[in-house]
């Protein structure tokens, strides 16, 4: 061995530190930070040329100095000569160092030969590793003894950890008189046990001293040991050996077993055999399972403190998490399905139809593919509650996508697991919330999906809505097919226009046309009133409102295809009346609450009836019996004066046979009040409708403009003024325009459904226009 013999030099830069102890042998990372430590790292170990410039002495239990004009401290007797492997260190916000040094043999100082700018000290090297022999006699038996010992402790640990091999390997190939100081350094001891063994020079000492830190360390795995006789699976994986982290250090040697901790240490190490014991209980696809039994395998040879560690057992959870067989059962009841569905939502009978048509197919055959329905129509009609109430009456579960200004194709399709931050996309991330794989799906404004550098969503949708590759469908963070074929995907839009036709031909289009008055009045009984009282606290023997009240809410207040603002209108009036019954409550408080004599009580009744006669002029407020009915005045105390007013072409309904309900866009504008003159004829009316379009004034502003002024005209009767090209032109101007206006807005019984001017529109809308104008006659003589 004299080929091998370990040669320090006689004179050592000294690192002191007190942060723990470096034994010959092992491996221990050490924080610089002091003056003197900065001083010997920059100028010895960054400057040095040489290995013998890397080797240094440790001196344990000596804490340097935070000022270099302090004195050394009382160094400790016994040191180790170690060499530097690794210097990581920076400058912000204070110089400051690592090291990862280690240990060769042990040193004693003979003499400090320097103090500063660090210190250096004459030493005297004490064990020589060539020196050694088997021995015979006591120390024989102590080396036998010890030996059998470590063995014992490494066969209780799991041989199929890479460290615990390495270490059994070691015990096999190292001297017998190494391994005192290698597997101290490993097994949990204090740090005046490791002074005691760096202290024991002779080899004969540290085996007495190292002995009993075994026998401790195997005492505490059998007791261990027992205590988890539940998991039989998991006899060796008791301990796991984990580096060992100090205040301000980095992870690594010296590396402990960890016994009391053990809660904290088989954390890790537990997750991943529960996780392979997930993956292979769970009836994913072949595909998928070979994937997951190759990405385990990677997992256990992997360090814990790599990246990829994380990213991939996040997968495999993923993997884990993801319903590939597991489905709710349909409820197939028609008769319950058509009650439901009535009870939740009034009108929309071709929704309803096409819900029942699916189920009634179902019983037929179970092995349906979901349909790709898309709902069509203007807001606020129904269209995604429609989907909450289809999701029910099928007993499935409900996910709803928002896909509003998505313009990036990875929230369909997911990352790949190549980027940092890399997450699956929605449909995924869907299936893993509800945890089944037949939910319904809604993605809500898909006419509003957006396009930049990231890619198209609406293209990520293709292979989704599509049921012929839909089972599919590949996720790029999955990187293996998910079958989504049994999942009943619902889209909304408002509109057609936006939607790529590829898209489109995907899926099957149901209007949603918008509600006419009567619809509102019986949806507003039904769902709208109802729910405004639970929300505001109030009861029907508080508030009444009747058709009457709702139908002036409808005409005068609201003009919309849905019914939110009408549902908005409802809430105000509740509020107002909850602030009338809390001041009611709390009136009824003080008067019962409030003693007064008979003089004070006729003077304050006296002014809380004159209070309140002055109120009453003042604030029409509403009356204070109960139940407080919501009449016109009411309406108009509460939610002001009547924002549209009513209509001329409907005191013509009944006469022409003209509805005028909201179209699916909603396309019937507002009339609002103008101060137009009414001097002018109506050829000079349609001049300054033609003005007010070059202006660039909306379409719905127009038509106001242009309807106000023709009816002030109208009820004056002010002669008309013929334009030029005499009666006749005039005539025929007026007749384009009003038709122009007449057939964008207006829709016949027979048609209101499709949307579409076809002639009994315009039938209508002749009708309608010699019906309004009767001293005008047809240019055909009509």
């Amino acid at each position: 061995m004299g080929s091998t013999a370990i040669q320090i030099p006689s004179r050592l830069p000294l690192l002191l530190t007190n942060e723990g102890v470096l034994l010959p042998g092992s491996s221990v990372r050490f924080s610089v930070e002091t003056s003197r430590n900065i001083q010997l790292v920059k100028s010895r170990l960054l400057r040095g040329t040489s290995v013998k410039s890397t080797i240094i002495g440790v001196i344990p239990n000596t804490r340097d100095p935070d000022s270099e004009s302090d004195e050394l401290p009382h160094l400790h007797r016994i040191g180790t000569a170690g060499i530097a492997v690794q210097v990581v260190g920076s400058n912000w916000p204070k110089p400051h160092y690592t090291l990862l040094i280690t240990g060769l043999c042990r040193f004693q100082i003979v003499e400090v030969l320097k103090e500063k700018p660090y210190p250096v000290a004459e030493v005297e090297q004490l064990d020589r590793l060539e020196q050694y022999t088997n021995g015979i006699g006591q120390l024989s038996d102590l080396s036998q003894q010890f030996y059998k010992y470590a063995v014992q402790l490494v066969e209780m640990l799991d041989i199929s950890v890479p460290v615990v091999a390495k270490l059994r390997n070691l015990l096999d190939s190292l001297p017998k008189e190494t391994l005192p100081d290698i597997l101290a350094a490993i097994i949990r001891t204090s740090t005046n046990e490791k002074l005691q063994i760096l202290d024991a020079v002779g080899l004969e000492e540290r085996f007495k001293k190292t002995i009993p830190l075994l026998v401790r360390q195997i005492e505490g795995l059998k007791l261990l040991q027992k205590t988890r006789k539940s998991k039989p699976n998991d006899d060796k994986r008791i301990v796991a050996i984990r580096p060992f982290r100090r205040n301000n250090q980095v992870p690594g040697r010296p590396l402990y077993l960890d016994t009391v901790e053990e809660e904290d240490d088989d954390d890790d190490g537990d997750d991943i055999i529960m996780l392979e014991k997930k993956i292979k209980n769970t009836n994913m696809p072949e595909q998928a399972m070979k994937v997951c039994i190759k990405e385990i395998k990677r997992l256990k040879k992997m360090p814990q403190s790599m990246p990829e560690f994380a990213l991939t057992r996040n997968y495999l959870e993923l993997m884990v998490e993801l319903p590939w067989n597991k489905s709710t059962t349909d409820r197939l009841d028609l008769r319950a399905a058509r009650v439901l569905l009535d009870s939740d939502h009034y009108a929309m009978q071709k929704l309803k139809q096409r819900v029942l048509e699916y189920l009634a197919v179902r019983q037929l055959k179970n092995n349906l593919k979901g349909p790709i329905l898309c709902f069509v129509g203007p807001p606020g009609v129904g269209k995604t509650s429609v989907g909450r109430s289809i999701a029910k009456t099928l007993g499935r579960e409900f996910y709803r996508i928002a896909l509003g200004g998505v313009c990036d194709q990875s929230d369909i399709r997911g990352h790949r697991r190549t980027y940092v931050g890399s997450m699956p996309g929605r449909i995924i991330n869907g299936l893993k919330t509800v945890g089944v794989n037949n939910p319904v799906f809604l993605l809500d404004e898909v006419d509003k999906l957006g396009k930049s550098l990231q890619g198209d969503p609406a293209a990520a949708l293709l292979e989704v809505l599509d049921p012929e590759q839909n089972h599919s469908f590949t996720d790029h963070y999955l990187n293996v097919s998910f079958d989504l074929s049994q999942v009943l995907f619902i889209a909304t839009a408002n509109t057609t226009a936006t939607i790529s036709p590829a898209l489109l031909d995907r899926m099957e289009l149901i209007q949603v046309p918008g509600y006419i008055q009567e619809e509102k009045i019986e949806i507003s009984h039904r769902h709208l009133i109802p729910k405004q009282l639970e929300l505001h606290g109030l009861t029907p023997q508080q508030i009444q409102i009747p058709k009457e009240a709702t139908e002036g809410i409808i005409s005068r207040y609201t003009r919309e295809a849905g019914v939110r603002s009408l549902e908005r209108k409802i809430g105000a009036i509740c509020r107002a009346v909850a602030v009338k019954v809390a001041e009611s409550q709390h009136k009824a408080t003080n008067s019962s609450g409030t003693h007064v004599t008979e003089k004070e009580g006729k003077e304050r009744v006296r002014e809380e009836t004159k209070s309140e006669s002055i109120n009453d002029a003042t604030d029409l407020a509403l009356p204070p019996e109960m139940p407080i009915v919501i009449d016109r005045h009411a309406l108009k105390d509460i939610l002001g004066p009547p924002i549209y007013e009513m209509e001329h072409h409907q005191s013509l309904a009944t006469r022409i046979d003209i509805r005028c309900p909201l179209s699916h866009l909603g396309a019937l504008k507002c009339h609002l009040r103008h101060n137009i003159s009414a001097r002018h004829a109506p050829a000079q009316i349609l001049a300054h409708w033609w003005e007010l379009q070059h202006r660039l004034v909306s379409w719905g502003t127009m038509e106001r403009a242009l309807h106000n002024r023709w009816r002030r005209w109208q009820r004056q009767r002010v002669p008309m003024v013929p334009a030029a090209g005499g009666l006749q032109g005039t005539r025929h101007m007026l007749s384009q325009g009003v038709m122009m206006c007449l057939w964008s807005h207006l829709r016949c019984s027979s048609c209101r459904k499709c949307g579409q001017v076809c002639g009994s529109i315009r039938e209508c809308c002749m009708r309608l226009f010699f019906a309004w104008c009767p001293w005008w006659k047809s240019p055909r003589g009509a």
